[in-house]
């Protein structure tokens, strides 16, 4: 038996949890960020968290078996030193050493910390899905996650591919559209630009407001559009809300052309979604796979599957503690 502590680093809340190797998550905790604190403050709050979970886990399964402590944080993240950069979501961080400074905060109550890893969000709940979800029987795949941002995480041979710098996945980044008019992050025509959640949004009022009022679902988005959300465009299209469809159309089929690429790139044939968006199941999925299929060559086709992950928002927790797991 082996147990770790699973840390999930966000610009809203930090997720914390007990992983049993076998059995999973033993113990759970949500904490709001805080951000205020700066670096060191958040640090402070991180270690304090693990502190305490680490006596809890000690009392429960014993320190032998303890095998560390994983955190996942957004941005460009270097696994190998340590360092984390540019994180979106965290106002202030530009190139700060997460792992040291970590290490360091725990150091006079953890005494013996047979492993502390740190990783990017997205590798770590790619890690996890391939540990404990939705991608255990996959030898390769990849995770997509869509939400605010579009993340993603490689799994070749069962191991995280993580490319010479740590920056390995970004598909959030794959340019769809060079000559397009969104410009995310700099660059024109990302998938992130197309697909995050806010693009989602503006395109479907910009849909909406194009039609007869009659057409709206003022039931689900509010009479002034005011309530729109991708979950509201959800259950608008599970209501046949045409509209609502169509978007969810050209979402899928967005995704499909980012997917194609790594099908072309990499032969990768399984991808699991994940985020808040992958809510929308077949509505995305369905049409991401055809699009991936008529993005390919024939050759390519064999084993094409794209599925939903199962881990949810724990995705993250599970994953940055089998990064302990697979630690030497």
């Amino acid at each position: 038996m082996a147990w770790a502590i699973g840390i999930d680093l966000g610009g809203t809340a930090v997720k914390i949890a007990l992983i049993d190797r076998h059995t999973g998550i033993a113990d759970h905790e949500r904490h709001a960020t805080r951000l205020d604190a700066g670096p060191e403050g958040v640090i402070e709050q991180i270690a304090a968290l693990a502190c305490a979970s680490y006596h809890r886990g000690v009392d429960r399964f014993g320190p032998d078996s303890f095998a560390g402590i994983g955190l996942g944080a957004p941005g460009g993240v270097d696994s190998t030193r340590g360092i984390l950069s540019y994180p979106p979501n965290l106002p202030g961080w530009t190139r700060y050493p997460l792992r040291d400074a970590l290490r360091k905060a725990l150091e006079q109550e953890i005494l013996s910390l047979p492993a502390l890893m740190v990783d990017n969000d997205a590798n770590a709940a790619a890690l996890g899905e391939a540990y404990f979800g939705a991608g255990q029987t996959f030898s390769d795949f990849m995770l997509v996650t869509l939400g605010t941002g579009v993340g993603g995480g490689i799994i070749l041979n069962r191991a995280l591919y993580r490319g010479s710098h740590g920056t390995a996945g970004e598909i959030g980044f794959m340019t769809i559209d060079y000559r397009g008019q969104s410009v995310h992050a700099g660059v024109r025509g990302t998938l992130e630009g197309l697909i995050g959640k806010e693009k989602i949004v503006t395109l479907a009022k910009e849909r909406y407001r194009e039609h007869p009022r009659k057409l709206w679902s003022p039931q689900h988005h509010g009479e002034d559009l005011s309530l729109l959300s991708p979950r509201t465009l959800e259950h608008a299209a599970h209501s046949g809300d045409a509209i609502a469809m169509s978007i969810w159309r050209e979402v899928g089929s967005i995704l499909g052309v980012g997917l194609a690429g790594v099908v072309a790139l990499l032969d990768i044939r399984k991808f699991v979604i994940g985020g808040g968006i992958s809510a929308a199941g077949d509505l995305v999925i369905v049409p991401a796979l055809d699009r991936i299929r008529h993005s390919t060559l024939p050759s390519m086709h064999d084993d094409l599957e794209v599925i939903r992950a199962s881990l949810g928002n724990d995705a993250g927790v599970y994953g940055a503690a089998a990064l302990c797991f697979e630690s030497p």
